[in-house]
């Protein structure tokens, strides 16, 4: 027997109580549950945000790390939460403490159950609020593709594996990509 799946709207999903262990996102009105990240994922998470934090103004740019909604669509309701994203602070639009802006670089670290299309729908998603800058984290081949906004989506524009890394939104920027990895 199947069972259809419940499409929650924007107000039951704000009604729900906060998830205790792990984290939830909306794709297309379907609750998705994640359980917490684990090592290496959260290593490489608090690496980038430290060696950002080393660069940026803190009074304009906010560096936020998992745990928050980056609302896509209210219809289908769709909220995604990214390992990292950056803001620069004047651009922030919050509502029922939620971000309804694109962020200027959102961070995916990818965990070995992610699979290409999950992959894909969260670069559509990203794309379609107009996010300019994605960097999908491979900690298994210790390499970050970079993915930039042309016509309407996030199209790979590099894969690096050693060097530095600079996002594109925030000049002045550069991560030692063998910094970000755990010893």
């Amino acid at each position: 027997m199947a069972t259809a799946t419940r499409i929650l709207t924007y107000e039951e999903w704000l009604a729900m109580p906060p998830v205790e262990d792990g984290t939830d996102e909306v794709v297309n009105g379907e609750l998705r549950f994640m359980p917490p990240t684990h090592f290496p994922h959260a290593a490489i998470i608090q690496r980038l945000i430290s060696r950002l934090l080393r660069q940026v103004d803190e009074t304009r740019v906010e560096i936020l790390g998992s745990n928050f909604g980056l609302m896509i669509s209210q219809e289908p309701l769709t909220c995604r939460s990214p390992d990292l994203a950056v803001f620069w602070r004047d651009k922030i639009v919050l509502r029922d403490g939620l971000y309804w802006s694109p962020s200027d670089l959102v961070v995916e670290i990818i965990s070995p159950s992610e699979t290409k299309r999950r992959k894909q729908e969260k670069l559509d998603d990203y794309a379609r609020i107009g996010v300019p800058e994605a960097w999908i984290v491979s900690p298994e081949a210790k390499s970050i593709e970079i993915h930039l906004l042309s016509d309407g989506k996030l199209v790979s524009y590099k894969i690096v594996a050693d060097g530095e890394i600079q996002p594109t939104q925030f000049p002045g920027v550069s991560i030692p990509v063998a910094s970000i990895w755990p010893d």
